[in-house]
């Protein structure tokens, strides 16, 4: 029913085919793909001429590709069960690549994995001694007086069908022999026509691959093929097999050997032999082997012959590296006791190249050195830095010749450093160079003349050094670094470390090498210079020096800077000194107060050293005519952050004593709410203070009497002089907190009453005023306030506190009224601002 299904509509479009050109490829090759007898059956049911349609379709149409090698049998089970252990195979390969320094054997990728088509065989020149057989077609082309294009299959029989003429026998025959026995027989059987016969399709034959092959088994393979593409079907050969002794068998005789490494090495395919039907070849367990690593083109693990010299194996390695150095190559081997030794071979001498080479060898072809010399080097902040040739008689100018183009953005062309290698003591030393100068002044005495192995250190500017890691690198501790550790390393009693250190107001402060100068002045220069702070009279040098006894001390030597940067100082600089240069007391230190409000020319004042606030505002022209002293609100910044810091304590004794209060438990859920409550509003009030700073004076007595305390400035004060005031506030547990219109007269109690009056928490009995100075007034303290009939002035604040005692089961007495306390000044002094 299937082949019915197929069949029908291939039928309906052989009509089609036969004169029109709109039948799709796909549909060609399902025709093409059925057995010739049904094509001749439905050709003759719907009256199509097959010669004719194959023709066209030959003609418009390149020949489709075939498959010419596949594998004529599934996987069985058995092979499936196999799979494990060729894979533990492939990882007791691997392991033993990695106990050969990961060197892996040679040649075995080329034909791993499983193709099954190759190139068409339509596209493969026909070798003229091709013998013919059962299964080739031959496609024959008539032309002159009778156009035909034919194809014959050569039957079982070895013969081919030939229109008006019966069988002819080929089978056997060489391609050349058949061709020209079929044009003989046209010419003599057909007047006036000439045949061409070239060969189709091909036939297939049975090979067996086996051995050491990735999947050995039996093959159906074109006629053509040869062992390599045998080779290709079976997945390609294990690593346990050998690429060097395959054997191509026949009827159980040798018929010939292919040595893959001809092919893989020199390309040479001579020994590629055709295969015939039921080949085998045969892949033997592989030979000895032999190593080589280093510097060759590709190291790798290769199967050597009966003899194998170093000279073959390197070859075999595609040959030494330019890096490589030849006169010390390295032989890796076992002994006669088993044991594993090293033998050194010259590649450079005949010997050496004729070295034998032995099963289990490793051979290490090991690299030249760097350059040795004829260089200098240049590293840091340079455009090109890196090794470049050196000729007597160079200078720095000779390879730096531009500071914008030779060097980076970021780099300091002030200074660079040249360390020096002495070749007969292999000590370095280090000379300073004034960069620019050298550049700008080329072959003067700045523009030092440049050794053989100088190293050039081209340091960043700091200054020019931005967000990015760009330039942090090159800084003077980095690069400077290797050099110090050499110095110290190649430091002797007679020739101690050559190092100093700076400390203080300069550029770079730290540990450099000594200036071969020994001068102060270079010294500093090598740090970067001093900074505008640095004080030119004074500086220290601290030594290290040893007495008569050998017991070291230090000596400390006052130095005149000024004196030694004009190079009139006498001190040569010895190992291990520490420079101490000292900065101006109160270096560009300026204070300021600023002054606000009611003063005649407010602003931001900056006051000299020990100058009072009396001072000051004599010289901001005094106060206004409206201006009230009393009220004056005087902060400082040292009390602001004291004030903070009392704040926060505060707010964490409030957190702990929340939670006691939540804890409490003790059975009145009523009354521990409300306690909580009322810590809760006071932890609010203290989160949301801010502080002020505030500091109490009486500044009508500081502007106007003499005998008045001075009042000594210190840096970020602040006075605030406020208008004179109208008013009297009222703040904390009272009804309605608010501000009144002051009246002569009205004493405390009218001012409460005024506010509605005391809240249920409020603790009527501790009320206090403050002043609009900052001064607290507390009836306890004082004579007049024995009652509440004191009257009060404009800008004094009425504080009603909360009853504290309602809270004393847990001990807040002392933390809340200290807390009050403290927001109750801040509250009143920001009332008066």
């Amino acid at each position: 029913m299937k082949l019915k299904n197929l069949l029908l509509p291939l039928a309906m479009l052989l009509p089609v085919a036969a004169i029109a050109q709109s039948i799709s490829q796909s549909q060609i090759e399902q025709f093409q793909s059925l057995p010739r007898a049904q094509q001749e059956a439905l050709a003759s049911q719907y009256g199509v001429d097959l010669e004719d349609f194959q023709s066209s379709r030959q003609r418009n149409q390149r020949p489709r590709d075939v498959q010419v090698v596949e594998r004529t049998e599934s996987t069985s089970d058995e092979e499936l069960a196999q799979t494990p252990r060729d894979k533990e195979k492939e990882k007791k390969g691997q392991q033993a690549a990695e106990k050969n320094g990961g060197l892996k054997p040679f040649g075995y990728e080329l034909f791993r994995g499983s193709p099954t088509t190759f190139a068409p065989v339509t596209e493969i020149p026909i070798p003229s001694e091709y013998t013919l057989g059962p299964g080739d077609v031959l496609r024959i082309q008539l032309w002159g007086k009778e156009n035909q294009n034919l194809e014959l299959p050569i039957g079982r029989d070895g013969t081919i069908s030939f229109p008006q003429s019966g069988p002819m026998s080929i089978a056997g025959l060489s391609f050349d022999e058949a061709r020209e026995q079929i044009r003989k027989q046209v010419s003599e059987q057909y007047i006036g026509v000439q045949a061409s016969v070239s060969l189709g399709e091909l036939r297939s034959m049975r090979v067996f691959v086996l051995g050491e092959a990735r999947n050995p088994g039996s093959y159906s393979v074109s006629s053509l093929s040869t062992i390599t593409n045998a080779l290709y079907v079976s997945g390609g050969i294990k690593q346990t097999g050998s690429l060097r002794n395959l054997q191509h068998k026949r009827d159980g005789k040798l018929v010939g050997t292919l040595d893959l490494y001809d092919l893989l090495l020199k390309g040479d395919s001579s020994n590629d032999n055709r295969l015939q039907p039921g080949d085998v070849i045969f892949i033997p367990s592989v030979g000895r082997r032999a190593g080589i690593e280093g510097e060759v083109q590709r190291p790798a693990l290769y199967e050597l012959e009966s003899e194998n010299t170093l000279e073959d194996l390197v070859s075999m390695a595609g040959g030494l590296t330019p890096q490589a150095y030849p006169q010390r190559i390295n032989i890796e081997r076992t002994n006669e006791d088993f044991l594993r030794i090293i033998a050194e071979a010259d590649y450079t001498a005949a010997k050496g190249k004729s070295a034998r080479i032995q099963a289990g060898d490793i051979v290490t072809i090991p690299s030249i050195s760097d350059i040795t010399g004829q260089y200098i080097e240049i590293r840091g902040a340079a455009t090109r830095a890196g090794r470049f040739a050196w000729m007597p008689g160079m200078r720095v100018s000779s390879i730096i010749n531009n500071l914008d183009a030779d060097l980076t953005p970021v780099a300091d062309k002030r200074y660079a450093a040249i360390v020096r290698t002495d070749d007969k003591t292999d000590t370095i030393s280090v000379l300073n160079l004034r960069l620019r100068k050298a550049i700008q002044n080329s072959g003067s005495a700045f523009d030092l003349l440049l050794e053989e192995k100088d190293q050039l250190l081209i340091f960043s500017d700091a200054g020019k050094v931005e967000g990015g890691e760009e330039g942090r690198e090159f800084t003077r501790e980095s690069l400077f670094e290797p050099v110090l550790r050499r110095l110290k390393s190649q430091a002797t009693p007679s020739s101690p470390q050559k190092t100093i250190r700076i400390t203080g107001p300069v550029r770079y402060p730290g540990e450099y090498p000594m200036p071969a100068s020994r001068q102060l002045s270079d010294a500093i220069f090598v740090a970067g210079g001093l900074k505008d702070s640095a004080s030119l009279y004074h500086a220290e040098v601290a030594r290290y020096t040893t007495d008569e006894n050998g017991i070291g001390k230090t000596n400390i030597l006052n130095v005149n800077l000024a004196d030694a940067m004009a190079g009139n100082g006498n001190l040569a600089l010895q190992s291990r000194d520490r420079i101490l240069i000292k900065s101006i007391p109160e270096f560009a230190k300026t204070s300021t107060i600023e002054l606000q409000g009611e003063v005649r020319y407010p602003g931001v004042y900056t006051f000299r050293d020990g100058e009072t606030l009396k001072e000051v505002i004599e010289r901001a022209g005094g106060l206004t005519d409206n201006a009230f002293p009393r009220g004056a609100v005087f902060t400082r910044e040292k009390l602001r952050r004291l004030e903070a810091q009392r704040l926060r304590e505060a707010e964490e004794r409030l957190q702990g004593d929340l939670l006691g209060v939540r804890l409490e438990g003790d059975g009145l859920a009523g009354e521990s709410a409300d306690r909580a409550q009322q810590v809760e509003d006071l932890l609010e009030d203290v989160q949301s203070s801010r502080p002020v700073g505030r500091m109490v004076v009486n500044l009508e007595a500081v502007v106007n009497n003499e005998d008045y305390q001075a009042i000594r400035l210190q840096d970020g004060d602040t006075l605030t002089v406020p208008t004179i005031p109208q008013s009297v506030t009222v703040f904390g547990e009272v009804q309605f907190p608010t501000s009144h219109l002051h009246q002569a007269g009205l004493t405390v109690d009218d001012y409460l009453e005024r506010s509605g009056g005391p809240t249920r928490q409020a603790d009527e009995s501790r009320v206090y005023v403050v002043k609009a100075d900052g001064s607290v007034m507390l009836p306890e303290k004082s004579r007049w306030f024995g009652s509440r009939s004191q009257q009060l002035e404009p800008g004094d604040t009425i504080i009603m506190p909360i009853d504290v005692d309602r809270l004393n089961q847990l001990e807040l007495w002392t933390n809340v009224s200290q807390i009050v306390y403290q927001i109750a000044l801040g509250a009143a002094a920001v009332g008066n601002l």
